[in-house]
């Protein structure tokens, strides 16, 4: 325990080190340099949560901080009667990505050959000449964009683009695993967010995290209702996987 410890001190001094060289506006790191050192924070920084979620399971002495929520936040995601508040939430989100996945399954731009996304990530990456402002903020996910254009990634990002939102756009509208629905949803919105396009994917992330902590009960007026209990969680798995292992 006390080598995991040394560990932890270790990756947490990591983390405030490089963190604080992001921040501080007198170091003001730029270019590949700033990039690393974003790279190496993120990654010091989820080595750290790991690490310290290891040692609280191991220490006899680490108590959890209890304080009671709102009974109404409690009814809200608890409450599988909340599902009725949730259900139309749920529909527009899924139609939303449903149409735009559609949309794009039916453009070639989109299904052959990726040129249409390979635009888009062209326009996103540009650095306009002062005082324009590029799209992109983070210098970090810009490289992102251009390592894909540059090693010609278009065509199948493009598929998997589309068909994971008829996917999310499906899971959404029927209540098949809502929370990983949204999760994944999410996680597109915050990539086009990156890629300087807000559109309506600022209301559609914030619609996507209010189901992500209802996910117990965003879809049980949907077949979440029957795949839960069936199928479970990770960390308790359902009725379907214990009595395959009985």
């Amino acid at each position: 325990m006390s080598s995991l410890r040394t560990v932890i001190y270790v990756l947490g001094a990591l983390a405030a080190v490089t963190l604080a060289l992001l921040v501080i506006p007198a170091v003001s790191l730029s270019g590949d340099l700033r990039t690393y050192a974003t790279w190496l924070f993120w990654a010091s920084f989820i080595a750290l949560l790991v690490a310290l979620y290891v040692h609280s399971r191991g220490a006899h002495d680490s108590d959890e901080i209890e304080v009671e929520g709102p009974g109404f936040a409690r009814f809200l995601f608890n409450n599988r009667a909340a599902g009725l508040f949730w259900l139309p939430i749920r529909i527009f989100l899924g139609v939303s990505w449903l149409d735009a996945g559609l949309h794009k399954f039916n453009d070639p731009g989109w299904m052959q050959g990726g040129s249409s996304l390979l635009a888009y990530w062209e326009r996103a990456a540009a650095i306009p000449e002062a005082p324009g402002r590029p799209a992109i903020t983070y210098d970090w996910y810009r490289d992102f964009i251009t390592f894909l254009i540059n090693g010609h990634h278009e065509g199948w990002f493009a598929a998997v683009i589309t068909l994971g939102e008829i996917a999310v756009g499906l899971g959404l509208i029927i209540g098949a695993l809502t929370g990983l629905a949204a999760f994944f949803g999410a996680l597109m919105n915050m990539s086009f967010l990156l890629a300087g396009s807000a559109s309506t994917n600022p209301v559609l992330f914030t619609f996507a995290i209010g189901l992500i902590l209802a996910w117990k009960v965003a879809g049980y007026y949907g077949l979440d209702r029957y795949l839960l209990p069936r199928l479970g969680t990770p960390w308790r798995p359902g009725a379907l996987f214990r009595r395959g292992s009985g």
